[in-house]
């Protein structure tokens, strides 16, 4: 007697519905998995480091030390500049309400003066100079936030280093028995830090030229919203809009319109050539997500974790991936839909390369 499986659609009902409880117990602790996700993607990251150490036959110590160190400088660094900044920022603010009330005063006469002021009037009731002060207040208090799980993470980070060296030699040994899992695991360390390498080189390209050109321009802070042109640039598709709308607000404040369109188009010609043209060439297909679900996984993580989330996206697909499709030769054709690439030998008997799409 033939054995019956389950009909597809209650299949898919099933693990829309397993997904749906998962992402939502993820939600629930996300204060927590954040800092895990991304204490395991700065391990990985600098595992090449520990890996030439013990190639070199380094101390023990030193192969979890260094790396260690490598990290702690660049987090505590960051996180050293983003504060001093966000201080000064939420000290600068304030004494810009003049020019805010100005501002709104100018843009009610506009209205006035092209019959639109009922429309512009009603827009502007929510908007007063005391925003300026909640915003200022707000980045402080985000700021805060984070260096508040700083402890978390410096926590998580240590361990991790720790166990890194372990966890390398059990996944040697589990090759031989487990070859689809370790190999999907490695693909996923592997695509991971080809991403954060090249996104990191040209964000700090992207942040350099950013902080130049709001010098030139004399907006406050440039420093400032460098490094914030630096983070944004892990956010797949909309980071570099992110990272332009407080330096362009703030042009606008100090040098009215002009300023502010100058700003806009300085970002765009800087953004627009370096992240769409230049550094897609690097990028390329390492990362193996289409256009489609790279957005779409920024949606979600973004959901669910908040905005760590939307920094970590493209490393939680990768993670998703390589648990849920690539340890599992039987559903490549899911891969497929995930990467837009046809599968190698699917690629080659119609004759045509595989497309991409990828990030």
């Amino acid at each position: 007697m033939s054995e019956r499986t389950a009909p597809r659609a209650l299949v898919l009902l099933l693990v829309t519905a397993s997904a749906v409880v998962v992402l939502a117990g993820i939600k629930a602790i996300s204060t927590i998995v954040g800092p895990i996700v991304l204490a395991l993607v700065l391990v990985v990251a600098v595992s090449p480091i520990r890996e030439w150490l013990v190639r070199r036959q380094a101390p023990a110590w030193t192969a979890v030390a260094v790396p260690f160190s490598v990290v702690m400088v660049a987090l505590l660094g960051m996180m050293a500049i983003l504060s001093t900044a966000v201080a000064q920022l939420a000290v600068l603010l304030p004494s810009y309400s003049a020019q805010f009330n100005k501002l709104v005063a100018d843009t009610q006469r506009w209205a006035a003066q092209h019959g639109i002021a009922p429309q512009v009037n009603e827009a502007l009731r929510s908007v007063d100079a005391g925003k300026v002060v909640e915003l200022a207040q707000g980045l402080a208090a985000s700021v805060l936030g984070v260096v508040s799980s700083l402890f978390l993470i410096v926590v998580l980070l240590l361990a991790m280093s720790l166990d890194a060296p372990v966890v390398s030699r059990i996944m040697a040994a589990a090759a031989p028995e487990r070859p689809a899992i370790t190999t999907a695991l490695a693909t996923f360390a592997s695509r991971t830090r080809r991403y954060l390498l090249v996104s990191t080189i040209f964000g700090l390209i992207c942040a350099a030229l950013d902080v130049l050109a709001l010098y030139l321009l004399s907006v406050p802070l440039p420093l400032l919203w460098g490094v914030l042109a630096l983070i944004t640039n892990y956010i797949p598709n909309i980071g570099f809009v992110v990272g332009l709308v407080p330096p362009a607000l703030l042009a606008l404040l100090t040098g009215g319109l002009p300023r502010m369109i100058l700003v806009i188009v300085a970002y765009l010609a800087i953004n627009i050539v370096v992240q769409s043209f230049i550094q897609p060439k690097f990028l390329g297909d390492a990362v193996g997500l289409s256009t489609t679900v790279t957005f779409l996984s920024l949606i979600l993580w973004a959901t669910v974790l908040g905005p760590l989330g939307a920094l970590l996206a493209i490393p939680l697909t990768l993670l998703a991936r390589a648990l849920l499709i690539d340890s599992d030769p039987g559903v490549r054709w899911s891969a497929a839909f995930v990467s837009g690439e046809l599968p190698p030998d699917r690629a080659d008997a119609t004759g045509s390369s595989p497309s991409r799409g990828s990030v």
